[in-house]
């Protein structure tokens, strides 16, 4: 029993290392668009590129820590993340920020995410939502670490001290950490009569990748989770353009200057979120959950829009439009994982993860062209906003009848299969 919570442990350390390359990329847009000569729209490029590949080779990723095991292909995971820094800190053209803050960063974060979710998944069949939330929340909190003095270097002396600093510190740190993990003897726990409802798909049948992509539930699982990264992601790279579109890029709160503190709350409730809402979905059901989250990520969102020019109102409610969008990064790996079982678990989330890829070109370089050709946020704000409540009704009233259904006849559909 112990032996899981230091997994859980590690796992969290490996998430944070690996956080800073995603959610501080926003305080690097305008010195790189001086330093490059490029526009926001090229340099959002890189975001894209780092979450693209992130999540498109999640699938390859995922069969290789289910063969190889997670502490080999972690550690490459970690070096990798604090090499792409290490390296962008000397990139002199769009294309070398491309290959090492894109390119290299995306796959050692890649291997790390999916490695981690799919290690908890396993680990912790009775507590699945709870656990991924856990870790998935220092891949949304780690970032505060960092936010702040990474901020104050790039003010003292430029990006490329902070990239090559902080890279290395990466890199040491996601390597030890990584050495600690270690596969269950057992792909689960032995099962108990009290064991939440939504978590006890390991008595049953475990799908593969191929039989999972011919079933429609995934296929709706995907649009789900690719709306939604569309629009956290958006804030996430965007928020620093919004600052300067709003008129407020220079104010400071409660003495602090608003970016960065923006982004500290954003990353406290961007963390606290994923193991809120996965605890809540262990206790009600997931897509009840999925309802209420995304319900209130609409709602803030359109908060935000209509308080966009007051500094304060600003950082708080880009705290709360976080803590609307985090969740799904517990919610979606657990419902995946309880539809299709634990046997493939790692490889089967890595296919849903392609959507995070998606959602950040939409989210990232065509947000900001929409934005360019309209010269305002507010169509991107519009579209993102009817995005979260369309999302919000598909799963109550798509989602969860359809996984109702497969539920009772799961072990009819894996022989059809």
């Amino acid at each position: 029993m112990r032996s899981r919570w230091i997994q859980l442990l590690l796992g969290l350390v490996c998430m944070v290392v690996i956080s800073s390359p995603q959610y501080v990329w926003t305080l690097f847009t305008q010195p790189l668009m001086g330093s490059l000569h490029a526009s926001l729209a090229q340099i959002q490029i890189t975001f894209s590129l780092l979450i693209v590949v992130q999540t498109f080779l999640s699938p390859c990723q995922g069969l290789l820590v289910d063969k190889f095991g997670p502490r080999a292909l972690l550690s490459v995971g970690g070096a990798a993340t604090g090499l792409g820094w290490v390296l962008a800190a000397r990139a002199s053209t769009l294309a070398d920020l491309y290959l090492t803050y894109g390119l290299l960063c995306g796959i050692g974060t890649g291997i790390v995410y999916v490695g981690v979710i799919g290690h908890m998944v396993q680990w912790f069949p009775d507590r699945r939502g709870f656990a991924t939330g856990i870790v998935a929340a220092g891949y949304g909190m780690g970032a505060i670490l960092t936010t702040f003095p990474i901020s104050g270097t790039l003010k003292d002396a430029g990006y490329e001290p902070a990239l090559a600093r902080y890279g290395l510190i990466f890199m040491v740190v996601g390597v030890v950490a990584a050495q600690g993990l270690r596969a269950p003897i057992a792909k689960s726990q032995p099962a108990t009569l009290d064991a939440p409802k939504a978590s006890i798909s390991h008595l049953n049948p475990s799908f593969t990748p191929l039989q999972m992509l011919q079933t429609p539930i995934f296929w709706l699982m995907f649009a789900m989770m690719t709306m939604m990264s569309t629009a956290g992601l958006m804030v996430t790279s965007q928020i620093a353009a919004f600052t300067h579109d709003f008129g407020i890029a220079n104010a400071l709160v409660f003495g602090l200057p608003l970016l960065p503190l923006a982004l500290s709350v954003d990353r406290i409730t961007n963390g606290l979120t994923r193991p809120f809402f996965g605890w809540l979905s262990d206790q009600i059901g997931r897509e009840q959950t999925m309802v209420i989250a995304f319900t209130l990520e609409g709602t803030a969102m359109t908060a935000w829009l209509f308080t966009r020019t007051n500094p304060a109102i600003f950082v708080v409610m880009s705290g709360v439009v976080l803590f609307g969008w985090g969740e799904i990064f517990s919610l979606f790996p657990s419902t995946l994982t309880d539809t299709y079982g634990t046997g493939h678990a790692t490889t089967n989330y890595g296919f849903l993860y392609i959507a995070q890829g998606v959602g950040s070109v939409l989210g990232g370089p065509v947000a900001a062209l929409v934005h360019d050709a309209f010269r305002s946020w507010m169509p991107v704000f519009a579209i993102i906003i009817a995005m979260n409540f369309a999302t919000a009704l598909l799963a109550g009233l798509a989602l969860k009848p359809m996984r109702q259904r497969w539920l009772i006849n799961r072990a009819a559909f894996f022989r059809m299969l």
